[in-house]
């Protein structure tokens, strides 16, 4: 379903900005094929289209649909009409892969970041601005109050790098909140040495009881409880790396077998 209304948007008026977003962008010379999400009033979209490659641009307000008709008559067949989250990205460039940028919208930001997950085998870059708290837990690394779900989730398969900081000032009107850009660049492994859909549940079990001890919030996982008398257990979720993670789905998994047997 598409938006009906623009209102409540914060668009960014710095050209030095925008122009810093597109040339983030690091393998547009082996991926020639470039998707912007939420192009807006086209401050970035101006950037991206001087860059050599194949480009759409996905927009659902229909408001802004109709000023970069308006405005940029060229540009309407780069635009897809409707919502991101609901588009089948496969069919977009005919299963041929692509980067992935933009100003994204806040609300959405995380479904934004699935997404790029769910179709990572077409995507190996993204560039993009989020409200800088987002942007510093996608990226946030083991120990940190802001490393959670989707840091591990996302840098299972991408290395994050947080960019720039940009101010409030750099919108019309300003948000109340800061923004920050980050780039995610693809591993080379598209798949772990796990079961990814349990992987995916220990993850999730262990931070949604982020203050409790990994005894406590994965005890519902171990046949076996005796197995977590292992001091490795005292240590809560956000202590534990990528790799940590990995081998404790591989416990799991294994115990999980054997209790079949």
């Amino acid at each position: 379903m598409r938006a009906k209304k623009s209102f409540g948007q914060h668009f960014l008026h710095r050209e030095d900005i925008a122009s810093a977003i597109a040339g983030a962008l690091k393998q547009v010379g082996e991926v020639p094929r470039i998707l912007e999400i939420g192009p807006g009033k086209g401050m970035l979209t101006k950037y991206l289209k001087n860059i050599p490659a194949d480009f759409k641009m996905v927009e659902a307000d229909e408001d802004m649909i109709s000023f970069l008709r308006k405005n940029y008559p060229t540009w309407a067949n780069d635009i897809i009409e409707g919502d991101f989250l609901s588009l089948n990205l496969s069919q977009i460039f005919d299963g041929k892969s692509f980067l992935m940028i933009g100003n994204f919208p806040y609300n959405i930001s995380s479904q934004i970041v699935f997404r790029l997950i769910q179709y990572r085998a077409q995507i190996p870059e993204l560039v993009g601005m989020f409200q800088k708290e987002m942007a510093v837990r996608i990226v946030s690394k083991p120990g940190s109050k802001d490393y959670g779900i989707i840091s591990v989730l996302t840098q299972a398969y991408y290395t994050g790098e947080l960019l720039f900081d940009v101010d409030r000032s750099s919108f019309k009107p300003p948000p109340k909140v800061q923004s920050a850009v980050i780039r995610l660049e693809r591993k080379p492994e598209l798949t772990l040495d796990c079961n990814e859909s349990l992987f995916k549940s220990v993850v999730k079990q262990a931070f949604n009881q982020r203050r409790k001890m990994l005894r406590n919030s994965l005890k519902s996982l171990f046949p076996n409880a005796d197995l977590m008398t292992d001091t490795f257990f005292n240590q809560r979720p956000e202590d534990l790396s990528l790799d940590d993670y990995i081998k404790l789905t591989k416990q799991i998994e294994s115990l999980r077998i054997d209790s079949a047997d």
